[in-house]
Parts: structure tokens; sequence; C-alpha cells
């Protein structure tokens, strides 16, 4: 994704919750209060600063990949969009996978893994239960959509079969012509 970012490309990153970190939770979760733990001593909101939400502890996992101090970096680090959830420009959009990042690729079946969304929710993130509830309708809006993408298909499926016939030579040479597939 870095590499994505390095080239030009813009990323959009949604349902940060559902990132999976190796190692078990409590470990986790124990690395993440250290980090809390660093402050400025003489003045706190000086940096550096802890992100609660999940969004953002990606975000910052990716600016450490990053040259973030250069022009380069900065200009990468703008094209990375990330959300908790999947906000509505973005639940209208066939979303894609990284496959080299899946935890089936990535780790044993044995080994335990943490939910980021669970570690942001016990280290201060306070609305794990917001994003849930709204994913819910999220979910339940593409349900419906789905259903009816599906019967518009059938119908076109049927609407073809319908005019094969009157059609069928036109078809033909538009096919020799390579403009139908």
């Amino acid at each position: 994704m870095v590499t994505f970012l390095s080239l030009g490309r813009k990323v959009v990153v949604v349902r940060c919750e559902g990132i999976n970190i190796s190692g078990n939770f409590y470990r986790n979760k124990l690395k993440y209060l250290a980090f809390l733990r660093k402050r400025m001593n003489t003045n706190p909101s000086r940096g550096p600063y802890h992100f609660r939400a999940p969004s953002r502890i990606f975000w910052r996992t990716v600016r450490g990949m990053l040259p973030h101090k250069t022009k380069r970096g900065q200009a990468a680090l703008d094209r990375l969009k990330v959300f908790d959830g999947i906000p509505p420009p973005y639940d209208k959009k066939k979303r894609m996978v990284v496959p080299a990042a899946l935890k089936v690729v990535r780790l044993k079946p044995t080994r335990k893994f943490a939910y980021l969304g669970r570690l942001a929710h016990e280290v201060g993130w306070k609305y794990q239960a917001v994003t849930a509830t709204l994913e819910e309708k999220r979910k339940e809006k593409a349900k419906i959509h789905y259903r009816k993408k599906k019967q518009l298909m059938r119908l076109r499926k049927q609407a073809e079969k319908n005019v094969e016939k009157k059609i069928g030579r036109y078809t033909e040479v538009l096919k020799t012509h390579g403009l139908l597939v």
C-alpha cells in the first residue's frame, strides 16, 4: 500500500476497526499502553499524540512507513484516506482487498491475533458502539440493494433471451468487428 501511495495512487481504507494485528490481544494492549505513557515532560499537549480511533492508529502506522517529513512523503500521505466503518461516499463503491495482507496468508492458523477495533476501544476510543450500529444499517441497505440488483440482472437476461431471435444476425456482425464480446 505504501508503494501505491509513493507511486501517486490514491488509497482509501475503510472499516479500520476490523484490521488484525498479530500477537495476542493482551500483549498488544500492553504495547499500546506503554506508548500512551510516552509524552513530553513539560508540556504533553506538544506531543507525541496518541490517537485512539482505529483509523488514526492505522494512519500513524502508515506514516511511519513513509518519509513524511519530505514533500514527497507528505504528498503520499495526503493521498491516503482512512475511515472507521464505511461512510456514504464509499458504501456504494466497489471495494478491494490486499491479498498479501490477508490473515489467511500472513498468519498460521494457530497464531493469536487482535482486532484493532477492540484494542482502540480499550485504550479510549469512544465510538465502537456508534460505528457498529451504523455498520448494521449500512449492511441492511446493502442487502436490499443487492436483491434489487439481482432481480434487474435476471430481468435483463430474460429480455436478452426474448430478443435473441430478432437481433441474432446483427450480433454476429458486431462480434466479427469486435464490438461485442
